[in-house]
């Protein structure tokens, strides 16, 4: 098997390997769970293989994860939303209607 050389690919990789070390479970364990072979594991953790998205959603379920398909036009405003505060950003990113509202 020729090694497929994707970023996105590595950097999904790199996130399930993380929530897997976070949660103290083996690749043998997500393998398991997602019902996978370990190997097969071991080539989407590190980003050397592509794999279908239904195996990838069981990947993630088995971490505890969820994947999510967005509108390519909306991944700018999704990231903008997971960036960290700015300290001086102190305004809410989100009202309801009764915050707007003025009391009397």
């Amino acid at each position: 098997m020729t090694p497929i050389s994707n970023p996105l690919l590595k950097d999904l990789g790199q996130r399930f390997r993380k929530a897997r070390l976070a949660a103290g479970l083996s690749q043998e364990q997500i393998a398991h769970r997602a019902n996978i072979s370990r190997p097969r594991y071991r080539d989407i953790e590190t980003g050397v293989a592509a794999a279908r998205a239904t195996t990838l959603v069981n990947v993630a379920r088995a971490l505890g994860m969820e994947m999510m398909l967005i509108p390519q036009a909306m991944v700018p405003a999704i990231q903008s939303m997971l960036q960290p505060a700015i300290e001086d950003d102190d305004c809410p990113a989100f009202k309801s209607d009764a915050e707007g509202e003025e009391r009397s």
